[in-house]
């Protein structure tokens, strides 16, 4: 996949990242309980996205006629298998959402920064998703659910340190 937005690559690489992060953490393998060291780290990606938005929508309008349009090959995105904690679940649909909207968006087209509709899309998701911990996360779980847990595997360890080439 490519966009020609060359700040929508940083969006698109934090996504990911976060992503993975919610996959790998330790509340998703939990029947339905988000651990609060997960739920700080959420908030924390929350808050990154939030900061890296503004920056995209506070930047010039860049006139770049030698180098625009360019492709900008993105990474293949992460494989997210289903992961046992139904609320780990959503919060990652709903950051796989807000990655596939904006990549594909018209701001995926332009040269940089966000117009006002993918940057209002950005805000609502962003809240959705911190309304899904005030309203849900930290008022309904965890919830004891001995008869159908566990049913799914584990995620899995993150990365072990790096590979040398």
């Amino acid at each position: 996949m490519e966009v020609l937005n060359h700040d929508m690559v940083g969006l698109y690489n934090r996504l990911n990242r976060f992503c993975v992060e919610m996959h790998k953490s330790v509340s998703s393998s939990q029947a339905d309980e988000f651990i609060e060291f997960d739920v700080t780290r959420l908030r924390t990606y929350l808050f990154a996205i939030k900061e890296y938005q503004k920056w995209m929508v506070a930047q010039p309008q860049l006139d770049l006629p030698e180098t625009a349009p360019r492709k900008y090959t993105l990474d293949d995105p992460p494989v997210l298998d289903v992961v046992e904690n139904e609320s780990c679940n959503d919060v990652l649909r709903m950051l796989v959402i807000c990655r596939d909207e904006l990549t594909n968006s018209q701001s995926g087209r332009r040269p940089a920064g966000l117009n006002t509709f993918d940057d209002a899309r950005l805000t609502a998701i962003c809240l959705k998703v911190e309304n899904f911990i005030d309203m849900y996360i930290e008022k309904a779980t965890p919830i004891d659910l001995p008869e159908s847990a566990p049913q799914r595997g584990i995620s899995g360890p993150g990365r072990g340190g790096i590979e040398p080439n």
